[in-house]
């Protein structure tokens, strides 16, 4: 007696269960998103005020600009891949156009993932395999817990570790390497 495979899940599934719904599609399966701690929302709130004025404009404010960058938006990289990451930017020369809808279907230039415990695994294996082979040229990931970034960069088709940093350190992390970013502001350190 065979048993039929289970059915792939797509956008659609995700958005049948209404906007307030925390999740996402991974290979054709349902993982809900854990609701964030305070230390991952200030991580993920101290990162994207660190990169919108400098990167968010076609010219930035102390930095080059050229980015579009959003956060907490549905991304689409494929039927069953539909990923909601913490922070996530497009090079306006490649989107020159403010990714729009529900869900982006443009693929981001950089994803940060910002980990809790419930979903460290899933960011540290499947989305890094996932954002590696959809072709994601830049993946960071911060852990506040432990207080690191780990900075990886697509070479060759494959994620490759650029730089780490840990609360202290200073960094030109890629892609964003023209302004330096003190690692501490991501884990609860306060800007001067």
């Amino acid at each position: 007696m065979s048993s039929a495979a289970p059915r792939l899940l797509t956008f659609a599934d995700l958005e049948a269960l209404g906007d307030d719904v925390s999740a996402e599609i991974l290979g054709g399966t349902l993982v809900y998103k854990a609701s964030p701690s305070g230390e991952h929302a200030d991580a993920q709130a101290a990162l994207a005020a660190f990169l919108r004025p400098a990167f968010h404009r076609k010219s930035g404010q102390g930095g080059p600009g050229g980015w579009w960058i959003l956060t907490e938006c549905d991304i689409e990289l494929g039927v069953h891949e539909v990923y909601r990451p913490d922070i996530c930017g497009w090079r306006r020369e490649r989107v020159p156009e403010r990714p729009t809808g529900r869900p982006v279907r443009a693929r981001p230039d950089w994803v940060c993932e910002i980990l809790s415990s419930s979903n460290a695994a899933t960011d540290q294996v499947d989305k890094f395999r996932i954002y590696a082979s959809s072709g994601v040229p830049h993946y960071w990931i911060a852990d506040p817990e432990r207080k690191i970034l780990t900075v990886y960069r697509l070479e060759q088709s494959e994620c490759v570790g650029a730089l780490q940093a840990k609360h202290g350190e200073t960094v030109n992390a890629p892609p964003f390497e023209a302004v330096a970013l003190r690692a501490g502001l991501l884990f609860g350190e306060d800007p001067d």
